[in-house]
């Protein structure tokens, strides 16, 4: 397993299509890129942002769950792509007891974010859709910028969104 960070999360133009960015931590910082909703890349940007809202959010109240009940979540594991979908794992422990439940990458993402735990990605998985970003692009000074500008951007995004957008 390769240790990875979250790394963005940007609209793709000219689709509007939101995507998150895990980066490889160390060795030749490989991007995986995962195409996700709306809705889960305004609750990851939330996470990073430290946004807090007046009611919690589906992720703020599965984090608050785990809390509670003594559940400590040890990793997030990107595991797979099979036919153009990815698929994650949260690997949970509590009392000593450990738990793995299959997850969209995005809700364990939002979850990790929330509570500052370690996301993962199998050897072959990054091996085969990893992507090394030059480091030399001007996009990576955008990474760096105003978090409440990525806040903004997905707040209007999601009020322009239509159903028909999502329908083929």
């Amino acid at each position: 397993m390769v240790e990875m960070q979250l790394h963005a999360v940007r609209v793709e133009l000219p689709t509007n299509n939101p995507v998150v960015l895990l980066q490889e931590v160390g060795g030749a910082r490989r991007t995986l890129p995962i195409f996700i909703g709306p809705a889960e890349a305004t609750a990851i940007a939330f996470a990073l942002q430290g946004v807090s809202t007046s009611r919690p959010m589906t992720h703020d109240l599965m984090r608050d769950v785990l809390v509670a009940l003594g559940v400590t979540l040890e990793r997030v594991v990107i595991t797979e792509l099979r036919e153009g979908t990815f698929y994650a794992q949260l690997h949970l422990a509590q009392g000593g007891r450990s738990e793995v439940i299959s997850s969209r990458p995005s809700d364990a993402i939002a979850l990790a974010a929330r509570l500052g735990t370690s996301i993962y990605c199998e050897d072959d998985l990054i091996d085969a859709e990893g992507m090394v970003m030059p480091a030399d692009d001007s996009s990576e000074d955008e990474d760096d910028g105003d978090p409440e500008e990525i806040v903004d951007q997905f707040k209007m995004f999601i009020e322009n969104v239509r159903h028909e957008d999502f329908t083929s």
